[in-house]
């Protein structure tokens, strides 16, 4: 059987991208255009499907993880390290709004959901959502 592990991960969330663009599961509302995905970053994204290859990933970063992950824990995977003149480069978080948002569309979806583990608040995948995943491992297999 043929799991989100055994394959490449950048061709896995390369074809969780494109399957998530050819159901209409996330997509992107009216201002992705226009905005950059954090402080760290210059200018918008240069690719077209920016926001359904984040989603990919962070479907892929749940699926790999199995514990709960938050907004924040997201933000500083995403974030980067931001170019200063004079005092040298410093971390700075991905922007927050990209990342709700793109959780709450998949929790739409039905892809991942909200639990509390513990003291652990956060969401993971949904049964759905780790089969979307495995079938998106095995087209690339099947390749």
């Amino acid at each position: 059987m043929i799991r989100g592990y055994d394959v490449d991960q950048i061709k896995l969330v390369n074809q969780v991208a494109k399957k998530l663009e050819d159901g209409k599961v996330t997509p992107p509302p009216e201002w992705a255009m226009f905005v950059k995905t954090g402080a760290s970053k210059d200018r918008v994204p240069s690719q077209s499907n920016w926001w359904y290859l984040r989603a990919a990933s962070i479907i892929r970063r749940m699926y790999i993880n199995k514990r709960p992950i938050g907004v924040n824990r997201l933000k500083n995977i995403y974030g980067d390290k931001e170019k200063n003149r004079y005092s040298g480069q410093h971390f700075r978080p991905a922007g927050g709004a990209i990342i709700r948002h793109i959780l709450q569309q998949l929790e739409k979806a039905e892809l991942i959901k909200k639990v509390k583990i513990q003291s652990h608040f956060g969401r993971v995948l949904t049964p759905k959502g780790i089969s979307f995943t495995d079938s998106a491992a095995k087209e690339l297999a099947k390749k």
